[in-house]
């Protein structure tokens, strides 16, 4: 199947850079694309991708609040269960079939929900 092409990006907030940073980097998987700071320890701005899916985090109070929730349309979820399980990610609801997906949904350091997404073989996106 085919996924869509991202064309939103969306941003969470982040309240610690280091603790954030580790998270998305060292246990999801994703990749650091940018970071900005308009001064040595000012707020960070950064952009995070993996598989073309990218997410923008911010520290900045302004950009939004903490508590979001991002949907990842992903191959294979339980591929990436297992691949968290393995990295200590604590998976906050395991992975199921609600609505045409198997899902699970993860937590990060800040309470912003993340769920990763298979559309049922039937299903058609986009």
């Amino acid at each position: 199947m085919a996924l869509p092409e991202q064309r939103v990006i969306p941003a969470l907030r982040i309240t610690q850079y280091e603790r954030s940073k580790a998270f998305y980097l060292d246990q999801l998987g994703f990749d650091l694309e940018w970071e900005h700071r308009f001064a040595p320890h000012f707020p960070v701005f950064m952009s995070v991708v993996r598989d073309r899916m990218r997410l923008y985090l911010s520290e900045h109070a302004g950009d939004c609040q903490v508590g979001g929730l991002v949907h990842f349309v992903v191959p294979e979820v339980e591929t990436w269960h297992q691949a968290f399980l393995k990295r200590g990610v604590p998976i906050i609801v395991p992975p199921n079939n609600d609505l045409g997906f198997c899902q699970m949904t993860i937590t990060d350091p800040d309470g912003n929900q993340l769920r990763f997404m298979e559309p049922a073989p039937n299903l058609t996106l986009g």
